[in-house]
């Protein structure tokens, strides 16, 4: 078995059999030493070698016997998860969750609040108010608490733990000013734990494999809204040389008009909103037409239209609005080009929509699939699953939680 790593990693080669180790045993557990060897690659020799200092550590834990082949039965040995527990925090299309889990991923205890707007002060504040509740919850536990991640959106720098946020400073949202924040260091000083700062779609992308897919599957792409991909490649988290890869626009506000597409509105090469223009283009629809203002989007949101939320137009869908089917269809299709795109480049297996958006629903997912199968082509377009998340809102705070276990694997 292959534990997922991450591009860059510096680990040592003990770290690495660690990881292969534990990994097995997490997944497949419980085992027997000669299960373990088989599965992991390695000689028993050295899993049993490995074996005697996780059981040291705590990690593992010898469980019943294994039944007998003939002579002494095997022990057989599974992940201790309650040796320790992680934090995990992050910020999806909706809403911020956060979460402690076991060394298993299982949820300890979880906190959710409703997304801040986009200014870096709210989201740290967020971040903060979020991780103090979730300690508040475990105090009887806290001293077991290993480590803090935190899965956000911006340019993230993962080495030094500062992100760069972009802000807007005008009214039309055409411009953008460059926040850097030292999160790292914040967390670190409050709280007085190790802190790990991941790129939201690159943890929601390790979560889904760490946790949901199948093991043989290393060819992944996680879309967060269109505005973030996470990837997975060859069965490597691919951070680029800076750890800011998974940026899939460009943007240059002095040369503007070359994006002036007439489909996609805009460029699916252009800097998106997270919603893909799905509350905007609602807005507009009741603004243009007052037939719509009888929608279902607009009794959801109290008859206000400056009240609408992306929430009241999925339920409107689900309840077959036409304005919201229409808004969400077009969403579907200027996400599905962007994915095409990518299938053609990467060839993966799996692409998984996720980061809230996937909560749009079955006529999301089904256009994006349709709108995938005429843009790329047709052997990548064939032999790629495109699925919404399977953890959903907590993903990206799982996938946080779960780098954190990741580093207590490999740092025997």
């Amino acid at each position: 078995m292959k534990s997922p790593a991450l591009m860059g990693e510096e680990f040592s080669e003990r770290s690495r059999k660690n990881l292969v180790i534990l990994e097995t045993i997490r997944r497949s557990g419980p085992l027997s030493k000669t299960d373990i060897s088989r599965l992991a690659g390695l000689n028993v020799v050295t899993v049993t070698n490995y074996i005697e200092e996780l059981l040291r550590s705590s990690l593992i834990c010898e469980k019943e016997f294994d039944v007998s082949t003939g002579g002494r039965r095997p022990v057989l040995l599974d992940l201790n998860a309650d040796a320790g527990l992680t934090i995990g925090v992050g910020l999806n299309l909706l809403d911020m969750v956060g979460v402690i889990t076991d060394l298993d991923g299982k949820i300890i205890a979880r906190v959710k609040e409703n997304r801040p707007n986009a200014r870096a002060k709210e989201i740290v504040d967020c971040v903060l108010k979020i991780i103090r509740e979730l300690i508040k919850q475990s105090e009887s536990e806290k001293s077991k608490i290993k480590g803090i991640g935190i899965g956000i959106a911006g340019i993230v720098d993962s080495k030094s733990g500062t992100i760069r946020w972009p802000e807007r400073i005008d009214d039309k949202g055409c411009i953008y000013a460059s926040i850097y924040i030292p999160l790292k260091d914040i967390i670190e000083k409050e709280f007085n734990l190790p802190c790990l700062i991941e790129n939201d779609a690159t943890v929601a992308c390790f979560a889904e494999h760490w946790l949901s897919l199948e093991p043989q599957i290393e060819n992944i792409l996680y879309m967060f809204s269109g505005v973030g991909v996470g990837l997975m490649l060859n069965g490597y988290i691919y951070r680029g040389s800076c750890g800011c890869a998974g940026e899939p626009a460009i943007y240059n506000t002095k040369e503007d008009n070359l994006f002036n597409c007439n489909f996609g509105s805009p460029c699916f090469m252009k800097r998106w909103e997270i919603d893909l223009g799905i509350l905007s283009n609602v807005r507009q629809g009741l603004s243009k037409d007052n037939q719509t203002r009888h929608s279902r989007i607009l009794e959801l949101a109290s008859n206000d239209i400056n009240k609408i939320n992306l929430r009241d137009i999925f339920q409107a869908a689900k309840e077959n609005d036409s304005l919201a089917v229409e808004s969400i269809r077009l969403a579907g299709k200027r996400l599905g080009v962007k994915i095409a795109f990518l299938v053609n480049l990467l060839n993966p297996q799996v692409v998984v929509v996720g980061g809230g958006i996937e909560e749009a629903g079955s006529v999301l997912l089904d256009t994006i699939k349709d709108t995938v199968s005429c843009w790329a082509f047709e052997e990548m377009s064939r032999s790629v699953k495109i699925i919404p998340s399977r953890l959903g809102e907590n993903s990206i705070a799982l996938g946080a939680a779960s780098l954190v276990v990741r580093q207590i694997f490999a740092q025997l």
